[in-house]
């Protein structure tokens, strides 16, 4: 049996910020990676180690203040929180003083997106058990940031009507790309309305050039990793997937916006293994997940040189650091 999601028509048409139905959504901004692939341009462009999201690719705004602008489209700011890994303070302490400290989760070390995921969810349930959560990275590019937060929006009305499922937004692929991840949508979950939401049927990563082609012909949806759902229900899908992850973080929860937090997370940090939450968590629930398929955004990672160049050379746009 297929279920109908009837969304909000105005969730279809525009993002309305701060209104009092949404005083319940969180995000997180993703932002501890290394960027190490993208070392060579940064390093040249700002002329240090520091990793992409702290770069100024186009003009003076950085990737993560440019993320940090687009997410206060659809989410306020008071309810958005920046994971940064401690290593990195001198770039990322200017970009995010104006925040709270309890607004900036600073991890020991970057150990991959699992744990920086379920340390964020913990610290948002502590205090909004009920939220739903999007999660964005810091290294996106999009030509059309606002078509793109409206389907966020629409994610997030669709936790309000089940908030068991978990949301990705999938790229309509604009070629057969062999270096990003891509979900196959499976059957429609509804059909109506502005906004296609699909269950999914599997995960491919980084598949060949043939078969990226196949995929692409198929229907198939680059993976943002932007995704949006009850915290609960991320929490439940991480218990299941990485239970020892889940566990070890368990026993730290009760320290969580004390003061002895930053002195047991390190200790558990000391302990932990890197985990990917692509490869570890959302390959393993795809049953309790959906896509929303995002089309005409202009969407590229950069997450390699080649996506930055080609993204400015797309734009007509001559940096003087790529000259």
């Amino acid at each position: 049996m297929n279920e109908q999601w009837t969304l909000p028509r105005s969730s279809a048409h525009t993002v309305c910020p701060f209104s009092s139905e949404r005083k319940n959504r969180w995000a997180v901004i993703l932002a501890g990676g290394d960027g190490e692939r993208l070392r060579p341009l940064t390093r040249l462009i700002a002329g240090d180690e520091r990793p992409k999201q702290f770069c100024s690719f186009l003009g003076r705004e950085t990737l993560l203040e440019q993320t940090r602008r687009r997410v206060a489209l659809a989410v306020s700011p008071n309810r958005t929180l920046s994971v940064v890994t401690a290593t990195h303070e001198p770039f990322y302490a200017p970009l995010l003083s104006d925040l709270p400290p309890g607004h900036v989760i600073a991890q020991p070390a970057n150990l991959g997106t699992a744990p920086a995921i379920l340390y964020s969810l913990l610290r948002v349930a502590a205090v909004a058990p009920t939220a739903s959560v999007a999660f964005f990275p810091s290294d996106h590019y999009f030509s059309d940031e606002e078509r793109f937060m409206t389907h966020v929006d629409s994610a997030f009305d669709a936790s309000d009507l089940r908030p068991e499922s978990i949301t990705l937004l999938g790229i309509a692929p604009e070629n057969p790309e062999v270096d990003y991840g891509w979900i196959e949508p499976a059957q429609p979950i509804s059909e109506k309305g502005a906004f296609s939401f699909h269950r999914v049927e599997r995960f491919w990563e980084k598949p060949s050039l043939a078969l990226a082609r196949t995929l692409m012909t198929r229907g198939c949806l680059w993976n943002s990793f932007v995704m949006v759902g009850r915290a609960q229900a991320f929490l439940r899908m991480i218990r299941r997937a990485v239970p020892a992850l889940y566990n070890k973080f368990g026993q730290v929860s009760s320290a969580l916006n004390a003061a002895e937090e930053e002195s047991r997370i390190r200790a558990l940090y000391s302990a932990l293994p890197s985990t990917n939450f692509s490869r570890d968590v959302l390959t393993k629930g795809a049953a309790q997940l959906a896509v929303l398929a995002v089309s005409e955004v202009g969407w590229s990672d950069w997450g390699a040189p080649q996506r930055v160049l080609s993204t400015l050379a797309h734009m007509g746009v001559s940096a003087e650091w790529a000259a």
